[in-house]
């Protein structure tokens, strides 16, 4: 299915709200439906690189408004290996079941730390990196053409003797952010967090979207993932696909859009 709508502009919502790597409650609207109705099951929105759990503030709130319980947890950024094992124990904190969404390399993320986890009912991946076992980022991301990220990159001390990935200021607009207001792709790529390049050279050990049903958002003017390789991921997967003009940053721009899928995830599987 392919959908296009006009970006919805909301970068003050970014700019103002933090979302801890805490449980969000939901609304009272989650205890409306009666004692019949299935309970909604959490969703867990993970962060990709340059980024934080600031980036899905508007979709959050979306979610908590319809009744669902969010979680919000402050990916890393150290390396697969060590954030997804993080991410899974997070996971392991939550009871019930979970839709898990990713972003990005959080896609990659969620698709290690949800492996085996039977309390996930779907994965949600929003222009994001799907891996199989044994790939790795680097070489996946390199096998489409589109993506600009790779001429965008500096190279930044860790502080522990290796060396982190960040987007050039200059660069951060056209790559990643092309479809915000250019004050707001400022704030963003002023307060970007910077990744391990240790992440982009780790080899997945597990691919959770061949056992878990999954979804997928494709922002087709995206920059930073070739939106051809997301085509290719979630055909690969199986995912239900939704086509979105948008950049990089498609839960920013069209939170309503990510929102519905997500839902939809959610109600397919409970």
């Amino acid at each position: 299915m392919t959908i296009s709508r006009r970006p919805l502009l909301l970068g003050a919502v970014v700019a103002a709200g933090t979302l801890a790597a805490t449980a969000l409650p939901a609304s009272a609207a989650s205890t409306a439906g009666g004692s019949h109705s299935r309970p909604k099951p959490t969703v867990v929105l993970v962060h990709g690189a340059f980024a934080d759990a600031s980036s899905w503030s508007a979709v959050a709130s979306r979610l908590q408004k319809a009744g669902y319980t969010v979680v919000a947890p402050a990916n890393p950024l150290r390396g697969l290996t060590s954030d997804a094992a993080y991410i899974s124990a997070i996971l392991k904190t939550i009871d019930g079941p979970k839709v898990v969404v990713g972003h990005s390399y959080g896609g990659a993320v969620i698709t290690q730390a949800a492996a085996g986890d039977g309390s996930v009912k779907a994965l949600v991946y929003v222009a994001a990196f799907v891996p199989d076992k044994g790939e790795q980022l680097g070489e996946l991301g390199a096998r489409f053409p589109g993506s600009q990220l790779s001429d965008a990159l500096q190279p930044l001390p860790d502080g522990a003797g290796g060396t982190d990935l960040a987007i050039q200021t200059a660069k951060f607009h056209a790559v990643f952010t092309a479809d915000l207001p250019a004050s707001t792709s400022a704030l963003l790529g002023a307060s970007q967090r910077p990744i391990s390049a240790a992440a982009f050279t780790d080899v997945a050990t597990a691919a959770a979207w061949r056992d878990i049903p999954s979804w997928a958002v494709v922002a087709a003017q995206d920059r930073a993932i070739a939106p051809d390789l997301e085509r290719f991921e979630a055909k690969r997967a199986g995912s239900h696909t939704t086509v979105v003009d948008s950049s990089h940053v498609v839960m920013i721009s069209h939170p309503d859009l990510v929102t519905k899928v997500i839902k939809s995830a959610a109600t397919a599987t409970s």
